[in-house]
This record gives structure tokens, C-alpha cells and sequence, in this order.
């Protein structure tokens, strides 16, 4: 080579490293095949056989989303294997709201100079949270973008598609006021609302991922943030077919306030009540350190319900009784009332 000649390498990109990270990832990627994948790691595209047996009329659910400043987190403490866990959890709840069962899901891993192990990290933590909900990792894109990221940092998304018979697909347009509103415990903040997090706890009030404060009963408050998103697929998809649940909801960015209405007929309004469930400290510790205010910590964090479901109250107690069975912490915080598309705690 000449002196005036260059090299992708010396311009940031090491095909090398890539191609060591994606033959250290194969393992973890087959681990969540089934029967219906057709092509192998590597491919050009991701070939699944589409199983409708039992469906009058199938109907394909996607969904996109990403893990946002939590990759910050979870860099600082050096933890790069649940963040993919992180990613396929919320996905999977977003498709889960139309009813739908997942099938495949694709990632996307971009970062100024790949590393690797870290690479082979966070896919073994999207194949985990695969294989937990029963989904196939088909597929994925690694990109290293040198100039576009600071060195260190990475960015994840993922995309997700399932499928529900039209028939039961959700929501139903059958919800009425007195409906009963069911909510499933987080175990935290989940995937939003981390950059007012990392505001609140690390530039102003000073902590670090490695403090303790009391309001954590001796956890760190890196560990705090890092809980996984919790997957809420295997207790409640079994639950659709035994029970006419009306509607679910995700409890992502926007909170109780935002992501209830998105399931709610023009002329129903919900009521919840606060006293019903317990608050994970983590939030309170956030609202402490950021002198944040109650509406603004609703509007931003999932405040501890993470996902949603509107039953009739003749079902209410069997469904809270079957997720309970099923490892959930359910209960009901309130019901429908007549109304325009809010939520209103009390």
C-alpha cells in the first residue's frame, strides 16, 4: 500500500472486528429458532413460515422502539446483557396490547467502534429476552459509525412482528363505564423517562450509580436503574382466550395519563386510584432529587403499573386471580367512567 492510499480501518471502520463479533453471536441467535425459521445467520434476509392454523382470518402485528438514554446507564456500570432483554420486553408489550403473539423480531446495534464482546453481550441479552417470550430473533444490523457517535457509545433499537386473529384483536369497542381497570406491577422505570431520571439523581442531587441511598433499602442506584422491563406476554396471552379482556395498555413514555387514553372509545374517561398500588422508591427518590413535581412524574414514568387491561367487573376478579397464579402482581386501581379520553387519579 502506498503512503497516500487508506483504509476503512484507518477511517474508523474494522471489518474484522465485525465479522469476530457476528461469528461470536451465532449461538446466541440459533438459540431462539423454532420450526418455522428457513434461513440461517448470515442471510440476506430472514425467511419465516408463517403459521395460521386455528386463525379465520390472521392479522400481522409490528411494532419499532428502542431502550433510549438507558444504554447510558448501563454503560457507566459496564452491564451490557439485560438491555437487550430491555428492548425485546417493550416490544413485545406493545404488540401484546393488540392481542397479538410475537413471531420474529430484528435488532439494530449501532456504535462509534465496535467492540465485540460488548456486541456479543447485548444480543445474548435480545436473544434471552427472545426465548422468554417465545420469539424468534431472525435477524439484525450492526453498524459502526465513527463520527456519527462518540467513542463508547452505542445506540439499540429493535422491531418486533406478531399476529392475532382479526376476531379478537384488541381493542374492542365494547368498553362502557363501570368497566373494571386492572393494573400489573413494573418493577421500575422500565425503558422510559431516563434522561429526567439521570437529571434528577446524577446532576443535581450528585449520586452515582454506585451510591446507596436509604430510600433504596441498601440497593445501588445503578441497579435501581437497570431492572429489566418486564415482559408481560406469558401470563396475559393465555389469559385472551379464557376471558374477554377489552383492552390493554402499555404504560410507556406518557405514563398512566397518555397511554390509557390511546385504548379508550370518544365518550369514556378512566378514574384510578392512587392508594391501590404500590409505588417502587425509585420514583420517590427521583421526585425528591429533581424537585419534580406528582403530575410531571405521572406524565413522564410508568409510576409502578406497568401495563393496563379493561375487563367488565364480572371478569375482573378471575383475570387478577389467573395473573397472580402466573407471577404478576395485579389489582385493580379503578374503573371506566363517562367521560372524553383522560385519566384521572385520585
Amino acid at each position: 500500500m502506498t503512503p497516500d492510499q487508506s483504509t476503512y480501518r484507518e477511517s474508523g471502520v474494522d471489518i474484522d472486528a465485525m465479522n469476530r463479533g457476528l461469528r461470536g453471536i451465532r449461538d446466541h441467535v440459533r438459540s431462539t429458532y423454532n420450526d418455522c425459521v428457513l434461513t440461517d445467520v448470515g442471510s440476506f434476509g430472514g425467511m419465516f413460515k408463517l403459521d395460521t392454523s386455528g386463525m379465520s382470518e390472521p392479522i400481522l402485528v409490528s411494532s419499532i422502539d428502542g431502550v433510549g438514554t438507558k444504554v447510558r446507564v448501563a454503560s457507566a456500570l459496564g452491564i451490557y446483557n439485560t438491555i437487550g432483554a430491555d428492548l425485546v420486553a417493550h416490544c413485545v408489550n406493545d404488540i401484546l396490547v393488540q392481542g397479538a403473539r410475537p413471531l420474529f423480531f430484528l435488532d439494530y446495534f449501532a456504535t462509534a467502534r465496535l467492540a465485540p464482546e460488548i456486541l456479543g453481550e447485548v444480543v445474548q441479552g435480545v436473544a434471552d429476552g427472545c426465548r422468554r417470550a417465545s420469539c424468534v430473533l431472525i435477524g439484525g444490523e450492526t453498524a459502526e459509525m465513527p463520527g456519527v457517535y462518540e467513542e463508547g457509545e452505542y445506540d439499540l433499537a429493535g422491531c418486533i412482528v406478531g399476529v392475532v386473529d382479526r376476531a379478537q384483536a384488541l381493542p374492542r369497542g365494547i368498553i362502557g363505564a363501570g368497566d373494571s381497570v386492572i393494573g400489573l406491577a413494573s418493577n421500575g422505570l422500565h425503558t422510559n423517562g431516563y434522561s429526567l431520571a439521570r437529571h434528577a439523581l446524577f446532576d443535581i442531587a450528585g449520586l452515582m450509580p454506585a451510591s446507596r441511598p436509604t430510600e433504596l433499602g441498601g440497593r445501588t442506584v445503578g441497579d435501581a436503574l437497570l431492572d429489566t422491563h418486564r415482559c408481560y406476554a406469558p401470563s396475559v396471552l393465555p389469559l385472551l382466550g379464557e376471558y374477554r379482556v377489552k383492552a390493554i395498555a402499555h404504560i410507556t413514555g406518557g405514563g398512566l395519563y397518555d397511554n390509557i387514553p390511546r385504548v379508550l372509545p370518544p365518550d369514556c374517561a378512566v378514574r384510578l386510584h392512587r392508594a391501590s398500588w404500590t409505588v417502587p422508591p425509585i420514583f420517590g427518590l427521583i421526585q425528591k432529587a429533581g424537585s419534580v413535581s406528582v403530575t410531571e412524574m405521572h406524565r413522564v414514568f410508568n409510576m409502578g403499573i406497568g401495563l393496563v387491561l379493561i375487563a367488565s367487573t364480572t371478569e375482573a376478579h378471575g383475570i387478577i386471580e389467573s395473573l397472580t397464579a402466573s407471577g404478576e402482581t395485579a389489582m385493580l386501581i379503578g374503573e371506566v367512567c363517562t367521560g372524553s379520553p383522560e385519566v384521572l387519579i385520585q
